[in-house]
């Protein structure tokens, strides 16, 4: 399993990544720094965020029964150590085949981690503003490839401002580039990027407000840079919180 894990690395530290989901600048800076790297056994790679300083939110559908995980921790010279996860909570109302069909369901689950990661910070946890607006300002960061298909655009960590579109609600949200409007080719989550935290600037400044759970291409295709579909922690926060204190964190 462990080689799998590894064969995972690899293929993101391969070649660099020019792009984000869709263009979206490199950044290791703001929200950037809670942002992580999560593979697993079975070769799949995605985003979480750190809130607190060994624990990780990220997507249900990420971190599902059977395999392993581990996180990516890159230092300054870009080589790649992979960091033990101790515990995996999956909320009980995650329903696979409801994600699979963009439809919403508790797609959130954190990570406990066995020690911190180095060079980080935890973000500060939040709810989207009720009710949610169509055109309100959310902004992604995650890990995903740039390139469709390939593996080897994703593994930086990039930033793209998207907004609400479609009727948003407290079980899921719906993101698009405001130029493109999810029209045509733009900012979009993309492979690697699910579990990605979706932040909202708040009073205190940015706040997770929500994961990445799928993306389609432009006018709802198979693909990336279309729609980004998110799940809010409106329903699941408490959850998060109660999880993560038993694991002893506080907040």
């Amino acid at each position: 399993m462990r080689r799998l894990i590894l064969a995972a690395v690899v293929s993101l530290v391969s070649s660099p990544a020019f792009a984000i989901v869709g263009g979206g600048a490199p950044s290791t800076d703001g929200v950037a720094r809670s942002v992580v790297t999560i593979v697993g056994s079975r070769g799949n790679f995605c985003s979480g965020a750190l809130i607190t300083p060994k624990v990780v939110l990220t997507a249900a559908h990420c971190v599902q029964p059977g395999a392993d995980y581990k996180i990516v921790d890159y230092g300054p010279d870009r080589q790649p150590k992979l960091q033990d996860v101790k515990t995996v909570a999956i909320h009980p109302g995650f329903r696979m085949q409801a994600m699979m069909n963009h439809v919403a369901t508790a797609d959130v689950a954190l990570l406990q981690l066995a020690a911190p990661v180095a060079g980080k910070a935890s973000a500060a946890l939040g709810m989207p503003n009720i009710p949610i607006q169509v055109g309100g300002r959310f902004t992604i960061a995650g890990v995903g490839v740039t390139v469709r298909g390939d593996g080897k655009s994703g593994g930086t960590i990039r930033v793209a401002g998207l907004v609400a579109s479609g009727k948003p609600g407290t079980l899921q949200i719906r993101l698009v580039d405001p130029v493109g409007q999810g029209t045509r080719d733009g900012l979009g989550a993309c492979t690697g990027d699910s579990g990605a935290p979706v932040f909202e600037d708040k009073q205190g400044g940015p706040a997770i407000v929500g994961v990445v759970s799928w993306s389609t291409g432009p006018n709802g295709t198979a693909g990336c840079g279309g729609i980004t579909g998110v799940t809010p922690l409106t329903l699941y926060r408490d959850w998060v919180m109660q999880t993560a204190r038993q694991w002893g964190a506080s907040f």
